[in-house]
């Protein structure tokens, strides 16, 4: 079984807000499910890292869903900054479960082992926002991902998926850094840049930790293989 990651799908047919609108972005649907078929086996999982579709509530994602459903593998999804439609992990398992989306799973304060594997995550929140309400969403992220890498404390090893970079040129999540050194985390993979932005990446090894960036522009719509 292989892990698979892509972030930013922002699927929008259940809504109209296309992303072919955007420069890089046209024709990227047909693009993004050739490449999937091509490398993605029934058996193997997908960790989908935020922003996965623009329905403003639960009941209008069913035509995105619908779509991933189709798609071979197992997906696991953890909330982006325009996840409108998340809301609470039983609201959203329920949902999955009475529309028959069985190879879909909420990634949220738990974690997806595989074959000694662990994969982790979170929305994480920007280091730069020094409001008092920005300070405890950081908080509150860094207390949702120690609890996801808490639920796979057993686990050989552990990989992290966040939406927002943890990461920035000359700057840095502490608070969410400090959880990834705490449980022994080597691999970082996250998404939220799109553009021109995804050349301000960082990429590669830092402090000891692996990070890699997965929107799926930064990609070319082709999930990128973690394991």
């Amino acid at each position: 079984m292989a892990v698979f990651a892509i972030g930013d799908l922002h699927l929008s047919l259940g809504t109209n807000k296309p992303m072919d609108v955007f420069s890089g972005w046209e024709g990227y649907l047909p693009k993004l499910e050739h490449n999937w078929r091509t490398l993605v086996r029934p058996e193997d999982t997908v960790i989908l890292v935020g922003d996965t579709s623009w329905a403003m509530s639960l009941k209008d994602t069913e035509a995105d869903f619908a779509f991933l459903q189709s798609l071979p593998g197992q997906k696991w999804m953890l909330k982006g900054n325009h996840d409108y439609w998340w809301t609470t992990a039983r609201k959203m398992d329920s949902f999955l479960q009475a529309n028959g989306f069985d190879s879909l799973h909420i990634l949220h304060n738990n974690a997806c082992v595989i074959e000694g594997t662990a994969l982790c995550g979170t929305r994480g929140w920007p280091f730069d926002d020094a409001a008092a309400q920005g300070e405890k969403l950081m908080a509150r992220e860094a207390g949702r991902l120690r609890m996801s890498l808490q639920a796979a404390e057993k686990a050989e090893q552990k990989v992290a998926f966040l939406h927002y970079p943890p990461v920035y040129p000359g700057a840095s999540a502490q608070e969410l850094l400090e959880v990834l050194k705490a449980y022994d985390v080597k691999e970082c993979y996250y998404g939220h840049l799109h553009g021109k932005s995804i050349r301000f990446a960082v990429q590669g090894d830092v402090d000891g930790i692996r990070y890699k960036l997965i929107s799926a522009d930064g990609l070319g719509f082709c999930p990128y293989k973690v394991r």
